[in-house]
């Protein structure tokens, strides 16, 4: 008997066998229900092909509970699988007999009508399917929180004062067109210094106020914590959701349906929050939009910023783009007239910003021999000596986490290699080295190259920066914040605070200064981001910093002459965005361009590359090989780059999505990865 209009099966499982006449009995004892007895369903299958939505007749006794929205179970090709009811019809086109829904497993309509038109617009845009933004979007169901009563929506009684955002040219307009229940898009770039969680909080306060609510997305959970805290602050614990995958699936759960059901008007969280089913909304935020966390890892890699962009076009909903730092994405949204820039004044931002010490390879290291050891160049050593003598902390961010993460040979700078698996040697405290893949021991290395013995290091992590700085600095504490431990905040007294990037802790009071060690190492990465993502990190760490009024002092490792580094000095993300776009637009680069980047084996890439049928200006770049090749020249893994103009990228995810349903449909054995605008191209 078909099931959902298929004849065919999907898996090469065997099926139950029923007792004779035991089943089909039961199934023609159903009647169907009076009103809309077709049910409209997208099953859970992971299948390109089966991207689109099955017909299935109501039982009469689920009529009630069978809602547009709510989560069934169906028979789909002899399987038993979860589906959501998309909507309830009175006719079909199907021609053959349909089968039944076999039950309503929630009677919550936790898939509303926006939501599912979000969810397809989409995946068309990432060329990916309407089932795989489901699972992103749509939290797994707990039972026990769904029983829970829903509390009346939270009121937000007034709009606080938002006189700070005067500072910024538009910042006014800005909130006064939150207010007014206006359209607003804007690409709002902070003052060092700034208490970014409160302007966030006050433009979420202003439209919840006016009875709309708005979506705050932010990088991660030390962020989620104090944009949460501002806003229950101004509008009220009741009024304020926090979501992050952190929570347990109670809890999380229960949060996200106090969203659904319009409890709450302020939804903060961290990247799922992207999709969040706030009620009216009125505005949506981003903060950080270049921080690698707002890329979703699982199918179809749905990007924070573009979701939400979306989102706001759909709802006619304002969007605010914020950070320290400025995209190029963000420079098209501004150079297009989509949005407006909302920055400071060239005097105001001389009043908040420190003073920026840019240091080249060549720097004088301080006589100390232990600031030599911890390659502190003197004037780093006394910026860091002033403030600690000044009672104020001091941040050095480091690249590398660990004691010594890379090391080569001391004479001809090759890298050091295991003997037994070829893996990369490190240190990992004052021991031998080890291999980083193995674990094995080097106690006798001898340089393949050269056969030298003697090792040294190429990049120096922050556990072994935080021992010599010990020694350069003795009596003050030194803390780490990294990998195995982020600090949220520190005391604002004087210590030494060593970070990765992006591990940077909030001082109290901010920091007297801050050494951005090793900038080559950020800047030299093979990657087309790398100064972009270079600056977004310098200048997140140099907004901690106190304004050179009051001391504050940055000092950074890299050649003054370079763009990144000029940026900085002059605290001016806007002119470094300007040039990264007008770059990508010459080299034909995203986000001048829309580009897909599809990795499988050889034979599958080729194939797959074989079937698109491109648009008119499509290009192919490659394929290329991924990884070391063997010794007949070949490759298990390749990549292809396929960019057309932006004009067209929905024609190329459609492309793409239809050529790998084909793929799918014929049970190809390689699978081909595709990504579209992927951050690491290079």
């Amino acid at each position: 008997m078909p099931d959902g209009g298929h004849t065919t099966p999907l898996w090469d499982l065997p099926k139950p066998k029923p007792a004779p006449g035991k089943s089909r009995a039961r199934k023609g004892q159903q009647k169907a229900a009076a009103v809309d007895p077709i049910a409209r369903i997208v099953v859970d299958v992971p299948l390109a092909h089966l991207d689109r939505t099955f017909d299935y007749q109501v039982p009469d006794k689920l009529d009630a509970d069978a809602v547009p929205g709510a989560r069934v179970r169906v028979r789909f090709a002899g399987q038993l699988v979860d589906g959501f009811l998309i909507e309830r019809a009175g006719t079909t086109e199907h021609t053959g007999r349909l089968a039944f829904l076999e039950r309503v497993t929630s009677s919550e309509p936790v898939l509303g009508p926006k939501l599912a038109t979000l969810a397809r617009t989409v995946a068309e845009r990432y060329g990916g399917t309407m089932i795989d933004v489901l699972r992103l979007a749509i939290p797994p169901r707990h039972a026990k929180a769904e029983a829970e009563p829903a509390r009346p929506r939270a009121e937000v009684s007034a709009a606080p004062e938002a006189a700070a955002w005067s500072r910024y040219q538009r910042g006014a307009a800005f909130l006064e067109a939150l207010r007014g229940k206006k359209q607003a898009h804007a690409v709002w770039q902070a003052l060092p210094g700034e208490d970014w969680p409160r302007r966030l909080a006050e433009a979420a306060a202003v439209v919840a106020a006016g009875g709309r609510g708005a979506v705050l997305v932010v990088p991660d959970q030390r962020d989620l914590a104090r944009v949460h805290a501002a806003c229950v602050e101004l509008a009220g614990e009741d009024a304020v959701v926090g979501l992050s995958a952190d929570l347990g699936p109670a809890e999380r759960y229960r949060r996200w349906l106090a969203v659904s059901r319009g409890s709450a008007p302020i939804v903060v969280g961290t990247r799922a929050s992207m999709f969040a089913p706030v009620a009216d909304p009125g505005l949506f935020v981003v903060w950080d939009d270049g921080d690698d966390l707002h890329v979703d890892p699982h199918m179809p890699y749905p990007q924070v910023r573009d979701v939400l962009i979306l989102r706001a076009h759909a709802e006619r909903a304002s969007m605010l783009v914020a950070g320290f730092a400025r995209t190029a994405e963000a420079q098209l949204l501004v150079e297009s007239g989509w949005a407006h820039p909302v920055v400071a004044a060239r005097e105001e931002l001389r009043r908040a910003a420190p003073r920026v010490t840019p240091v080249g390879e060549d720097f004088d290291v301080a006589r100390d021999e232990a600031a030599r050891a911890a390659r502190l160049p003197s004037v780093a050593f006394e910026a860091a000596r002033q403030a600690l003598g000044g009672g104020a902390p001091v941040l050095v961010q480091v690249p590398r986490r660990g004691y010594v993460p890379a090391l080569a040979c001391a004479h001809c700078r090759a890298p050091a290699h295991c003997r037994r698996c070829a893996g990369p040697l490190a240190l990992t405290g004052s021991g031998a080295p080890s291999c980083r893949w193995c674990g094995s021991p080097e106690g006798g290395f001898r340089c393949a190259t050269c056969g030298s013995q003697r090792l040294r290091a190429v990049v120096v992590g922050s556990k072994r920066t935080a021992e010599e700085l010990g020694r350069a600095f003795p009596g003050f504490a030194v803390r780490t914040s990294g990998a195995q431990e982020v600090l949220s905040t520190v005391p604002g007294k004087p210590a030494l605070v060593v970070c990765t990037p992006g591990a940077e802790p909030v001082a109290e009071g901010g920091y007297g200064a801050a050494l951005l060690l090793d900038g080559w190492a950020l800047l030299g990465r093979q990657d087309l981001r790398a100064a972009e993502e270079t600056l977004r990190r310098w200048m997140a760490a140099a907004a901690l910093v106190r304004p050179a009024t009051a001391g504050g002092r940055i000092v950074v490792g890299a050649e003054a002459g370079l763009t990144p580094v000029q940026a900085l000095v002059r605290w001016d993300p806007a002119w470094h965005a300007e040039r990264e776009l007008a770059e990508r637009r010459e080299l034909g680069f995203p986000p001048a361009v829309r580009m897909a980047s599809l990795e499988g084996t050889p034979e599958a890439v080729a194939a797959l590359l074989d079937e698109l049928a491109l648009p008119g200006s499509g290009e192919v770049l490659g394929p290329v090989p991924l990884g070391e090749m063997d010794d007949d020249g070949r490759t298990d893994r390749e990549r292809a780059l396929v960019r057309v103009p932006r004009a067209e990228g929905r024609a190329l995810a459609n492309v793409l999505a239809t050529a790998q349903a084909r793929r799918v449909a014929r049970k190809e054995a390689e699978p081909v990865r595709i990504q579209l605008d992927p951050l690491e191209l290079i």
